[in-house]
């Protein structure tokens, strides 16, 4: 593969006139620019675009990381990220953190020695240490549906208080007379919002109690220990509703283990939309977060940072939908 320093000899130049020619950045003459012009085509010599980087340009490649690409829900993120990188002419580089901090300060340092021109997270584990380290480096940065709201980076997320509260009232109106909510971990603030919102709805029914909520840790294995340890505390549970449909559907696995029939002896929500709960038996409803939309958004404010130069932090909070499925196909039933 040809070097600059290829081309140079080639051209009868020196290393920094070619710079100039590839950079555009100053002045060369015109039969100079034709001379090495020639010997880039004739040697296919292609330009580092770590090297365009480190001269100021863009690299053209932007960065993604998520916390777990096996959940159904961030490959369609990913993908309306994607499809508007597509539009502006850059790569993205797709990176799975497992929610772990030390594995993303990994990827942050990578990313930063790569000269990425930005970087969207879906993280818990954020620090300002790291949000620090890219502002200095000059990197726009984006972060997805887990962070709390920051004035150093602008955060898409759906509305999951209002979600949480619609799935609720969802069971209420179907007739459920014993409402359990199984969660995810509280260090994330989606998770955290959707507890508040289940809690608010229910907290002063005659039936409320705290052992009507359940860690589930948004795993499918998490929902199915959890429904179970439920229904063994409160047989009498008639609605279910899981902070996400990963765990939704291993509740729903765990109910058919135990006999339980759903929707007739428990109706079951979960949150998300993700395609798995149309394909489940029976299938399930949920509250749907428009996750293409968010990625989609996330990229292009991104590239508008990108390209003016100029960090804007905000918060923007995307609605969400109630999918009714037969999970909570009950009878509804007149209610105070």
């Amino acid at each position: 593969m040809a070097t600059i320093r290829d081309v140079a000899k080639l051209a009868g130049v020196s290393v920094a006139t070619v710079s100039r020619v590839l950079n555009k950045n100053s002045y060369v003459n015109k039969d100079t620019e034709q001379k090495v012009v020639k010997a880039i085509e004739q040697l296919q010599y292609e330009p580092s675009t770590v090297a365009r980087g480190l001269a100021g340009k863009e690299t053209g490649t932007i960065a993604l990381i998520l916390p777990d690409i096996s959940n159904p829900f961030f490959p369609v993120i990913a993908r309306g990220v994607e499809d508007v990188a597509q539009r502006h002419g850059y790569t993205v580089i797709l990176c799975n953190s497992d929610d772990h901090g030390q594995k993303e300060k990994g990827y942050i340092e990578m990313l930063r020695k790569k000269y990425v021109d930005g970087m969207i997270f879906a993280s818990s584990t954020l620090s300002e240490a790291d949000v620090e380290q890219m502002r200095k480096n000059k990197i726009p940065l984006v972060v997805l549906d887990r962070a709390l709201t920051s004035q150093s980076y602008s955060v898409i997320r759906a509305r999951n208080y209002e979600g949480a509260k619609l799935a609720v009232r969802h069971l209420l109106d179907k007739g459920c007379k014993k409402i359990a909510h199984l969660y995810g971990p509280q260090e994330m603030i989606t998770a955290k919002e959707r507890l508040q919102g289940y809690e608010d709805s229910v907290k002063h029914a005659p039936w409320y109690t705290p052992s009507l909520m359940l860690p589930g840790h948004f795993h499918m294995d998490g929902g199915l220990r959890a429904v179970k340890d439920l229904m063994e505390k409160h047989s009498d549970i008639d609605g279910i509703f899981c902070g996400n449909d990963l765990m939704a559907v291993g509740a729903l696995k765990g109910l058919h283990q135990l006999g339980i029939r759903v929707p007739d002896d428990v109706a079951l929500i979960g949150f998300d939309g993700i395609s798995l709960t149309e394909i489940t038996q029976p299938e399930l409803s949920t509250i749907a977060q428009p996750n293409y939309d968010m990625g989609k958004l996330a990229a292009e404010v991104l590239f508008e940072a990108i390209q003016s130069g100029v960090v804007q932090p905000k918060l923007y909070e995307l609605e969400v939908t109630l999918i009714e499925r037969d999970s909570t196909a009950r009878k509804p039933t007149d209610r105070p």
